[in-house]
């Protein structure tokens, strides 16, 4: 599984963990990802999304409707 979110399509970012003596080692930025059932009243179907915590909060204040098409537009989803 990959952790990318399906509605904004943010991914892992790579940076450096960089201690006192300023040495650098590679690190992961992992999204905030959590997988949720939506249901679409349109549709009359329930949906199961991995999405991030900005995502989220999208949904919560446009609704999933108008977030899904936003995503449809963009390619994010098919």
């Amino acid at each position: 599984m990959s952790k990318v979110c399906e509605i904004t399509g943010k991914r892992a970012m790579f940076g450096n963990n960089v201690s006192f003596s300023i040495n650098k080692t590679r690190r992961r930025f992992n999204v905030n990802l959590s997988k949720k059932r939506f249901y679409i009243p349109e549709e009359d179907r329930w949906v199961t999304l991995k999405v991030s915590a900005k995502a989220l909060k999208s949904i919560n204040k446009k609704g999933i409707s108008a977030v899904l098409k936003e995503a449809k537009a963009q390619g994010m989803l098919k």
